[in-house]
């Protein structure tokens, strides 16, 4: 469950219009305020100021850093070798929005980012005031924290994105993911696909975290991780049938036929299961993550479902495309390229599902061939 990534061009955002020259202004200077705090990952190792523990996810990132280069042949950029302690819980706040009846979510437009469906603060109360003002136009919104974002490259020649205070505290395996999406959205980027561009980073980052894990890590990483990640596919399976109950009650003939007292009891009915059902899983999670969907919960909407959507959708089509490229980073690579040069949408969707169904044919003769072997 990952509705808390961002991928901001502050530099691009001063390429704008005027009509929004407020807006990318505390684009570009929240960015530059971030640079101006951080300093190379040295610099924090050599402070005898600077604690044990934070030393000790400094070094434990910059193994992870290492690992994203030389195997899942990820940049090797100035990104990542500097620390920003931020001195708040967040590096940009979020909104998202949607229609009553929808889970597409609006989209705002930016030079080269081409048009997303979230908008991006680095002040809280900013966001909450754009939260407010899309809700008064009749559309359900969401604010929600984001620990990290990428600059997609742009900004390595400034000293590339730092590791921050926001996230370096996660658990290994929780670390070692964020910092495999972040590199993976420097790789490529599709400007106006959210979906594209999240899946793909999503998949590479569950793939590349799996190898982490199972190459580098403890054992005790590994359980902890086992355990936080039961959790989370637990959940992303409940917000995924949620979200197919929703599209048919907003798909339904008593939508098409304008009934929306009906549609609106037909939503109920999903919001309500949706909640029921976590309230039973949450009792049995234990540990110290047992509360964390319990904010998402609380504020679900169309909006955070139509978020939540775009970092998993399509994510099942590239870890098909990895698997049928011998899980060859560079092949894969290359054919997600040629998958994000397609010129619509559809065309990209429509590649991945090939991918996906040309596996499950190979799978299934693979299974004849071995029941044959094995008779």
């Amino acid at each position: 469950m990952r509705p808390e990534r961002a991928i901001t061009l502050a530099a691009a955002l001063l390429l704008g219009g005027c009509a929004d020259l407020g807006y990318y202004w505390q684009s570009a200077s929240g960015h530059l305020g971030i640079l101006r705090v951080a300093k190379p990952v040295p610099e924090w190792l050599a402070d005898p100021a600077v604690s044990a523990p934070l030393k000790a996810k400094l070094e434990l990132a910059q193994r992870i850093r290492r690992f994203a280069v030389t195997e899942l042949a990820l940049p090797d950029n100035p990104s990542y070798t500097s620390y920003a302690d931020l001195h708040r819980r967040a590096a940009v706040w979020n909104v998202v929005a949607a229609p009553p009846y929808s889970l597409t979510l609006k989209n705002w437009c930016f030079p080269v980012a081409g048009c997303v469906g979230y908008r991006g603060y680095y002040d809280e109360a900013a966001a909450k005031a754009e939260a407010e003002a899309q809700h008064a136009k009749g559309l359900e919104t969401a604010v929600y924290p984001v620990p990290a974002y990428s600059t997609l490259g742009w900004m390595n020649w400034a000293g590339g994105d730092p590791l921050l205070s926001t996230f370096i505290g996660y658990p290994e395996g929780e670390l070692a993911r964020i910092v495999f999406h972040e590199l993976a959205h420097q790789v490529l980027y599709v400007p106006g696909d959210i979906v594209f561009n999240e899946s793909y980073a999503t998949a590479v980052e569950r793939i590349g975290g799996a190898m982490w894990l199972q190459r580098e890590a403890s054992e005790a990483a590994r359980s902890e991780y086992a355990r936080f990640d039961a959790q989370r596919q637990q959940f992303r399976a409940l917000a995924l049938e949620t979200r197919r109950a929703l599209n048919e009650a907003y798909e339904s003939a008593e939508a098409k036929a304008g009934d929306w007292s009906a549609v609106d009891a037909m939503k109920k009915a999903a919001m309500d299961a949706f909640r029921e059902r976590y309230a039973r899983l949450r009792t049995e999670w234990q540990g110290p993550r047992q509360g964390a969907y319990d904010v998402w919960v609380a504020r679900a909407n169309n909006a955070t479902f139509g978020a939540q959507g775009a970092y998993d959708d399509l994510v099942p089509g590239f870890e098909a495309l990895f698997a049928r490229e011998n899980r060859n980073w560079p092949r894969f690579y290359k054919e997600v390229r040629r998958i994000a040069a397609l010129p619509t949408m559809e065309e990209r969707r429509n590649a991945l599902q090939t991918a996906t169904g040309m596996l499950q044919t190979n799978s299934s003769h693979d299974d004849n061939n071995n029941g044959e072997h094995g008779a």
